[in-house]
């Protein structure tokens, strides 16, 4: 918020317009505007937007690692996006934004269990989930598995969820209810679809998973949150803790990071299932930059083809 402060000079009187800025990590940083007085705050909006941009793009740019693929100018436009996005949706009203996510919901759920075989199209969905009916000729399975997931998503977006084995497993309880899956960490050894990689076996599921936890907290506040998102989805899917509902539950994942640090959430689309595959393996075998710059085209993507869309035909 924007207010106006009075300050003597040698007994003559100044202006300021000033904003205080949460800095992502902690601390505040304030920033001011000398202007004449009884002039119009709404004058100088743009003026602060853009202030506040550069303030966090450059805090960004000092607080997280950089690579070949979360470079300083790419660490800079993800913050953009996040402040842009917080811009959107401040703008839209209890029932636009409400509209937004039952789409966004729609949409993810539609998207990510299409990538494991689920056959319900994107209008079985909708009318799965905002008319409650079941779709004739479908499997009650496909049904229970689009539910679940809508529940799962609206908790992210709620922030339900934490970075947790508690968390995780919790959502696999949600996610598999009334599926005849077992729920939590899998009692007999799988298999990663799609990829030529040895999961982790029963009985070392519960070390690896605390192993993966401790390296997120390690690296929570030095790893940029989406590239540290696309890190622990890689290193989850080769665990494959669960007996079934794995790719689910990671990608769900990269949207409980997302959603609790500020930024928007972001799509695997079904028609990128190979490539995002491919990904994975390449992550399997040491490369993680494949995935990670995956990743990070999913969120610039899905801002740009959703959320900045929404918007403007809202206009």
């Amino acid at each position: 918020m924007v207010f106006l402060k009075e300050k003597s000079i040698s007994g003559k009187k100044y202006f300021y317009l000033t904003k205080s800025i949460r800095l992502p990590g902690s601390g505040v940083k304030t920033i001011q505007k000398l202007v004449k007085k009884g002039e119009p705050r709404e004058k100088f909006a743009t003026w602060f937007e853009g202030q506040e941009i550069k303030i966090i793009c450059d805090w960004a740019a000092k607080a997280y690692r950089k690579d070949s693929v979360f470079t300083e100018g790419k660490i800079r436009k993800i913050e953009e996006i996040r402040l842009n996005y917080k811009k959107i949706l401040k703008k839209l009203s209890k029932n636009q934004l409400k509209d937004l996510f039952d789409r966004f919901t729609a949409n993810f759920t539609y998207e990510s269990n299409a990538i494991e075989g689920n056959s319900l199209t994107l209008k079985d969905v909708a009318i799965v989930l905002f008319e409650k009916n079941v779709i004739k000729g479908k499997e009650l399975r496909e049904i229970y598995e689009t539910v679940n997931s809508r529940k799962v998503v609206d908790k992210i977006l709620q922030k339900k969820f934490r970075v947790t084995e508690t968390g995780m497993v919790k959502m696999h309880r949600v996610l598999v209810k009334n599926m005849d899956i077992p729920a939590g960490y899998k009692k007999v050894p799988n298999y990663a679809i799609g990829r030529a990689v040895e999961t982790v076996l029963p009985e070392r599921v519960d070390a690896e998973m605390k192993k993966l936890i401790h390296y997120f907290e390690e690296n929570e506040k030095t790893i940029h949150p989406l590239q540290l998102a696309a890190k622990f989805h890689g290193k989850l899917e080769k665990i494959h803790p669960f007996e079934d509902g794995n790719g689910r539950v990671g990608r769900f994942m990269i949207n409980v990071i997302l959603v609790d640090k500020g930024y928007p959430p972001l799509i695997i689309r079904k028609t990128q299932r190979i490539a995002y595959f491919k990904c994975l393996e390449d992550f399997d075998n040491g490369y993680a930059e494949n995935l990670e710059r995956f990743i990070l085209e999913k969120y610039e993507d899905t801002f740009r083809k959703f959320f900045e869309i929404y918007l403007k035909y809202l206009k």
